[in-house]
């Protein structure tokens, strides 16, 4: 259930002054909140806490959570009509009361909350939704006794994120402390920018690789890097990549886990189909922007990389919210298109040196603080006991 098997904690144990026991709830939809959720930990542990991930998939009973994987995974890839609708109705911001996540997330109440006696955790930080309503609801009745500060990793931030029970949240942008106050007035809550690891803003002598091998597939093509997320998920993917080679470019597909759209992107003409990939920060030292569909992770680790991103073909639901926040907000670049892509790519790849840094310094000034160090210093400002304490 935990990211590692440490042996049992106990609060008031022996423990570094000021260090604290840190749980990240994440949940296994997709790559991105545990991706997260892995480099919160290390964080943690960097600076002298304790710290694992637990998957909130894993605490809900019954087969509960590995069938809400796949219908969520069933619903992006094939009908994604049927996400959207979801979407609308549970999780869109607007005025409007809609359902609340409670009732689902709070199946895991009781393994949530053997594992905190178990850990000795002394703060739980929620990455994903679902997470955030059910620390949210066991903080209001009091059956949570260590704060939790949720971390909404989405640039438009939906309803479900928010119960008003959590401490505290941290999120990416001004913006999206605005759409918080606006739903939960009494929350702490302030920007801190994305969290990726530190490999993603370093020079990255592996990209070099990569170039060498664009450069043997499709010698001076501008290598452009399309993402379909972990699972593979996107709208008209070979198209796009057709749409590319045919104006000169040379279209890196990340395929994600999703073999059947490998198979099917391998046979596009010009276009270099990738299964999973496991040097990243390489890869994007080494294209020249990458086209998105979610506004999630992959976006995020390009913008610390100094990548263009544009946003293109949208997942519904929160990924053509966020990637028109994304955009919007100046961090990207929208392309409604197929004529304004090429039109917008023809730029990017072609910009100046000036130019590009200028562009890669409004990107990188979305990370403003370190999470892990707000989350755990607004948990040492709680005012509610933990037990032996009071």
């Amino acid at each position: 259930m935990l990211s590692s098997s440490p042996a049992p904690h106990h609060r008031g144990a022996a423990r570094r002054a000021g260090a604290r026991r840190v749980l990240v709830l994440s949940a296994s939809m997709g790559a991105g909140h545990d991706t997260v959720a892995r480099e919160l930990v290390r964080r943690a542990r960097a600076q002298g806490h304790e710290a694992d991930t637990v998957d909130l998939m894993r605490l809900l009973p019954y087969g509960t959570g590995s069938g809400l994987r796949a219908f969520y995974r069933t619903s992006v890839r094939h009908a994604p009509w049927v996400y959207d609708g979801l979407y609308r109705a549970f999780l869109r911001p607007g005025d409007h009361t809609r359902p609340s996540g409670v009732p689902l997330a709070r199946l895991a109440a009781d393994g949530l909350e053997r594992l905190v006696v178990r850990t000795g955790a002394d703060l739980v930080v929620p990455v994903f939704h679902l997470a955030a309503q059910l620390t949210g609801h066991l903080r209001t009745l009091g059956r949570l006794r260590v704060p939790s500060v949720v971390f909404v990793l989405d640039f438009a931030v939906h309803r479900q994120w928010l119960h008003p029970g959590n401490d505290a949240c941290l999120c990416l942008t001004d913006q999206a402390v605005d759409d918080v106050r606006r739903v939960v007035p009494g929350t702490h809550v302030e920007a801190t920018g994305p969290v990726v690891a530190p490999e993603f803003s370093a020079p990255a002598p592996a990209a070099d690789d990569w170039r060498k091998r664009f450069e043997r597939y499709a010698p001076g093509r501008s290598p452009v890097l399309l993402s379909a997320g972990a699972w593979g998920a996107a709208a008209g993917i070979g198209e796009t990549a057709r749409l590319l080679a045919g104006a000169g470019h040379l279209p890196v597909v990340l395929c994600g886990r999703n073999q059947a759209l490998r198979s099917r992107t391998a046979r596009v003409p010009g276009a270099l189909a990738l299964d999973w990939v496991t040097d990243m920060p390489g890869l994007l030292h080494a294209v020249r922007a990458l086209v998105d569909n979610a506004a999630g992770q992959t976006a995020v680790q390009a913008l610390a990389a100094g990548l263009p991103v544009v946003g293109h073909r949208p997942l519904p639901g929160h990924g053509a919210d966020g990637v028109r926040r994304m955009a919007e907000l100046g961090f990207s670049e929208a392309a409604d298109d197929g004529t304004t892509l090429l039109d917008v790519l023809d730029r990017l790849v072609t910009e100046g040196p000036g130019e590009r840094e200028r562009r890669a310094a409004r990107g990188r000034a979305v990370f403003r603080a370190d999470v892990l160090e707000r989350a755990v210093a607004l948990a040492g400002r709680s005012a509610v006991p933990s037990p032996g304490q009071e």
